[in-house]
């Protein structure tokens, strides 16, 4: 692919307008693309499909056979290098890929869990010893990975694991003692990456074999859903560990840890897109089925629009999930342009887009949990039966509001990410948020917008970007250096910003495709972006309302809900027709078509 375009900042999207044609959309995705997504989609639908109930059960050997057959078809090598056995293929493959395995229900699980936390810190953070001796037979599914981080006493706060590692008399190995717990992939994982205590308080890595002495495991957890993943508890007595199996430096564990967390969460958005449009299309296709008073279902409008707003939010994060993975390769070519190794180019532009990563997993977790709530209402009865698919789709999508840490703190983290990155002098962010509240004692300006086809919406995006601004720069005023104490006030601004940075790559993608393709035949697509634009406003004016009332009162409160209103203002749009022509086609088709 080529990178001449434009490169961008992470979090840069607050202050500064994207040109569309500097995005990245799906219908861009080549034949070689495409054709390893299908061979995803063919994978699961033949192999995982079959064996869901099985698998939920936790018969002896199928998880891992099915890790084996993924790994013989190539699944596992996409962001390998060749001399691993993979095919150093780039950064929106590797999501393409994971978003085609992603509606497997428990199989993305233990797949995300081997190509991405265990298999990547030994790529990104191993020497050349530990990379030939693990990665090739992990990528070719001879073994299998699982990562082990999580204790009873540690969850969100990862660094204050107890699990420690103490050095023999000889010095020539470790010696491991702890308990990890909802470790995936633990009942047939060959190879644990295990975080521990160097001297009390050097957090550090360690690559463990299963077949270590000391090394033992609890008995399968039962769970709401995900059941056909293995999650165990991994217990370490005594367990030794030679030197050289140390992951990189000591004390330098949280390294491996937050910087792998970033690609895992985007790829998290991912596989959440492919299970999204996976509940999707048995909603349609219910819809169609289901007959009550003399007509399918799909021919009343509630139900049309349960379809055109799951329809609506699965478009806007596919277009946001594929904005950022490009931003991420371009700058990963560009770091490797300044002589960056490979390693250090892929987690710098991670790293450089750690705000979009972290806005993604909770975007794209939240529309899941939303298509599958109402794809079991669609279905009705029979949603609520765990004959129907939506049972299982149901229960198998709440978890991924806690992975990869819970929205709760990727919410709080993007926030301050910004804040730090203005800080640094990394962003510019005093003198736009200046210029807002300048903007607030002067006079509206009435100016109209471009006759451009998207001019409108563009206007009030920008719009919005000032809200954000506005409440950002409020809060960072009033509480300063206690601005983290202010969680609610936090979230409120995350969501902001996770909408209207939806809400602007949906746009920027629609803009694109229509300059690939035509107006007509993006008629249906303008109608999303719309549609989603004005749930964005919306939103947007909630979350900005609850952060100006805790925050302020009297005179300044007056002047910020002014604002608010002047930067939320827009024409109304007839929604309910524009749900209907986006229900209708999906209908017709019998599938999600967009």
């Amino acid at each position: 692919m080529e990178v001449s375009h434009k490169l961008r900042k992470g979090g840069e999207f607050i202050i500064k307008e994207t040109d569309a044609q500097d995005v990245f959309t799906p219908a861009e995705f080549t034949e070689e693309q495409n054709l390893m997504h299908q061979t995803c989609l063919d994978f699961v639908a033949g192999e995982v499909f079959p064996l869901l109930d099985r698998l939920d059960e936790h018969e002896e050997g199928l998880m891992a056979g099915l890790m084996k057959k993924a790994g013989e078809l190539g699944l596992f090598g996409v962001s390998m290098p060749a001399e691993y056995g993979g095919y150093d293929m780039d950064f929106n493959t590797a999501l393409r890929v994971t978003e085609g395995v992603g509606g497997g229900h428990s199989f993305p699980v233990a797949f995300a869990a081997h190509t991405g936390i265990a298999m990547l810190p030994i790529l990104y953070f191993g020497n050349e010893e530990q990379k030939t001796k693990y990665l090739p037979k992990l990528t070719s599914g001879e073994w299998a990975g699982a990562y082990c981080l999580t204790e009873p006493g540690s969850g969100s706060d990862a660094l204050g694991a107890k699990t420690k590692a103490i050095l023999t008399e000889a010095g020539q190995s470790y010696v491991l003692n702890g308990q990890k717990m909802w470790i995936t992939n633990a009942g047939f994982a060959e190879v644990f990456i295990v975080f521990a205590q160097v001297d009390g308080d050097k957090f550090t890595g360690f690559i463990v074999e299963r077949n270590t002495p000391g090394l033992t495991f609890g008995p399968e957890e039962h769970k709401m859903g995900i059941r056909g993943s293995s999650t165990r508890q991994v217990f370490l007595s005594d367990v030794t560990v030679p030197k050289e199996n140390v992951l990189g430096e000591i004390g330098k564990g949280h390294l491996i840890a937050f910087n792998i967390l970033n690609i895992g969460r985007i790829k998290l958005a991912a596989a959440c897109l492919g299970a999204s449009k996976m509940a999707l299309n048995l909603s349609i296709k219910y819809a169609n089925e289901r007959v009550q008073f003399k007509l399918p279902i799909s021919k009343f409008g509630a139900i049309r629009h349960k379809l055109a707003q799951q329809a609506i939010r699965v478009y806007a994060v596919e277009s946001a999930i594929y904005r950022a993975g490009m931003d991420i390769y371009r700058m990963e070519q560009e770091l490797l342009s300044q002589g960056k190794s490979s390693n250090e180019a892929l987690l710098g532009a991670a790293r450089e887009f750690a705000v979009e990563c972290a806005m993604l997993k909770v975007e794209g977790s939240e529309v899941l949990d939303f298509v599958t709530d109402e794809g079991v209402q669609i279905f009705g009865g029979y949603g609520f039966s765990a004959d129907y698919p939506m049972d299982r789709a149901y229960r198998d999508s709440r978890i991924n509001r806690i992975f990869e840490g819970t929205n709760e703190i990727n919410r709080m983290l993007a926030v301050d990410m910004i804040l730090k990155k203005g800080l640094k002098g990394e962003l510019d962010l005093m003198g736009p948020a200046q210029a807002v509240q300048q903007e607030l004692l002067a006079i509206p300006d009435f100016a109209e917008a471009d006759d451009s086809l998207f001019g409108t919406e563009k206007k009030i995006i920008a719009n919005l970007k000032k809200a954000i601004l506005m409440v950002a720069g409020t809060a960072v005023q009033k509480y300063m250096n206690s601005l983290a104490k202010e969680q609610e006030v936090l979230m409120n601004i995350a969501d902001m910003a996770i909408k209207v940075y939806t809400a602007e790559s949906t746009l920027l993608r629609v803009e694109k495709e229509i300059s690939l393709s035509s107006e007509a035949a993006l008629a249906n697509q303008i109608d999303i972006a719309r549609v989603y634009l004005a749930d964005t406003i919306d939103q947007v004016a909630k979350s900005a309302k609850d952060a100006i009332a805790a925050m302020t009162e009297g005179d300044e409160q007056r002047l910020l809900a002014t604002g608010l209103k002047r930067f939320t203002k827009a024409e109304l749009f007839n929604t309910k027709e524009a749900r209907r022509r986006i229900a209708a086609a999906m209908i017709e088709a019998n599938e999600y078509v967009y």
